[in-house]
């Protein structure tokens, strides 16, 4: 019998310590997935799951006294009219314009270049659109997302990207680019091919603050190397021309200073860079042509326009630590950063 009940003593002295050796190993189990999670669940950005996570709450609202005056946005899908208070205006076309993970500074300046359009579009633009609008919700003036828009763009990541966003457009409230005193015209594009180009080599106009800078920075962009392949029946339908591929030279290229492609004559035909890169759907003006068989491979550097900003170069400078000014005093040559009461006092005051 006290053999039995020495045995039983034992027992019940290891009945507590399995329980709390299991306790423990479940703690080093679950704990550490706690934390991984949400780190794996974010693509591996460190920093945006652990602000992710800070950011629970609704993100703070802009105030209407915030806002110098509001813009009438025409939404395309809906064919109504939107009245955004400019702040708000501002924070929508950034959200939709530039990634929320790009540096703060580079956030700031496109929240400057957002600010900066619009206002010298209403100072200046005269042209009649639907719903007695300012302006519509596409490329043909900013892109613009409404908040249940972004909601449903940015699912669960939405808060930590309009608090983000929201930090740069509150940063730099109710500033403006100007030039000689007026607002420029903010032309920003994705990423340049290492330069920038002179505005009236890609548009018409001359601008004195649109000029070639060198732009080192977007050679690091995911966008800056781009091939796209078309067959030669391809190429013939879209330019409207007829290639002699048994021709010692199927096309001549002339190119910018900024290594864009200025004239290329093609099928008896001479086109600018802008003609063939905007036919061909390509993602920039500097491109090469190799032809293969019944295939013409065209190899483009930089995406866009290349006029003023590169947002990859801003994001780059930001990287290096310039702020926003420096941004976009660099981009858009000669530029000063002004206050829109100041500069535009008829439009703060017609609210």
């Amino acid at each position: 019998m006290k053999k039995m009940k020495k045995h039983r003593n034992t027992k019940e002295w290891k009945r507590p310590s399995i329980i709390i050796i299991a306790s423990l190993f479940l703690i080093i189990l679950v704990i550490p997935s706690v934390i991984v999670v949400p780190f794996i669940q974010s693509g591996g950005n460190q920093t945006k799951s652990v602000d992710t996570l800070a950011t629970v709450a609704e993100p703070e609202k802009l105030k209407d006294s915030d806002s110098a005056f509001s813009v009438k946005v025409f939404r395309t899908k809906t064919e109504e009219t939107e009245t955004v208070p400019l702040e708000e205006y501002v924070t929508r076309v950034v959200a939709s314009e530039m990634p929320a993970e790009f540096e703060m500074e580079a956030l700031k300046a496109q929240a400057l270049a957002a600010r900066t359009y619009i206002v010298n579009y209403l100072m200046y633009s005269d042209i009649d659109l639907p719903q007695d609008s300012d302006v519509t919700d596409t490329v043909q003036h900013q892109v613009y997302k409404s908040d249940e828009e972004l909601r449903e763009q940015e699912g669960t990541e939405y808060n930590w990207t309009i608090n983000r966003i929201k930090e740069a457009v509150v940063a730099t409230k109710g500033q403006i680019i100007t030039y000689e005193g007026v607002p420029i015209t903010p032309a920003f594009f994705s990423t340049s091919n290492g330069y920038t180009e002179d505005s009236e080599k890609y548009w018409q106009n001359e601008l004195p603050y649109l000029r070639s800078v060198e732009s080192s920075w977007d050679l690091d962009s995911p966008k800056f190397l781009d091939q796209k392949v078309l067959t030669v029946a391809q190429v013939e339908q879209l330019l409207g021309v007829k290639i002699d591929q048994s021709a010692e030279n199927v096309f001549e290229i002339k190119r910018t200073e900024s290594n864009r492609v200025a004239e290329i004559k093609l099928g008896g035909k001479s086109f600018t860079g802008r003609e063939i890169r905007e036919s061909l759907d390509l993602r920039s003006s500097d491109f090469k042509v190799e032809q293969k068989n019944e295939h013409m491979i065209f190899t483009t550097k930089g995406f866009g326009h290349g006029v003023g900003m590169s947002q990859y170069g801003a994001n780059g400078m930001a990287k290096e630590g310039k702020n926003y000014t420096e941004i976009v005093t660099y981009y858009y040559q000669g530029a000063e950063v002004a206050q829109v009461d100041s500069t535009a006092p008829k439009l703060s005051a017609r609210n």
